[in-house]
């Protein structure tokens, strides 16, 4: 009957509301800044750069799940990062000069 099908159309039009105002409300506890490390320049390949994983709240499964990867500007590889593990790590040698040249911050 017509009066069932409007019944059903309003019934779901208020849960899709209910779960966008959920979804609305749980965005604030999503991560929303960015995570920084800190690498010596001397850093040998290899070294720790951080818990990637742990420091954005996700398990190395999680991670990996959801097909992490680092991307820079340049094309080039200067981190590794081992989705098993959920580890940051330096891929080669940094060289502050090469990446930065003169500037008095490098980022």
């Amino acid at each position: 009957t017509d009066t069932g099908r409007r019944s059903r159309r309003r019934a779901m039009a208020i849960a899709r509301q209910v779960l966008c105002l959920c979804a609305f409300l749980w965005l604030p506890l999503a991560r929303a800044e960015p995570i920084r490390y800190s690498v010596a320049e001397e850093a040998e390949s290899g070294s720790l750069v951080g818990k990637l994983a742990e420091d954005a709240g996700l398990t190395p499964a999680q991670l990996s799940a959801r097909r992490a990867r680092l991307v820079s500007e340049d094309g080039r590889q200067h981190f590794g990062l081992d989705r098993a593990s959920g580890r940051l790590v330096v891929a080669g040698r940094l060289d502050r000069e090469e990446l930065c040249g003169q500037a008095a911050t490098c980022m």
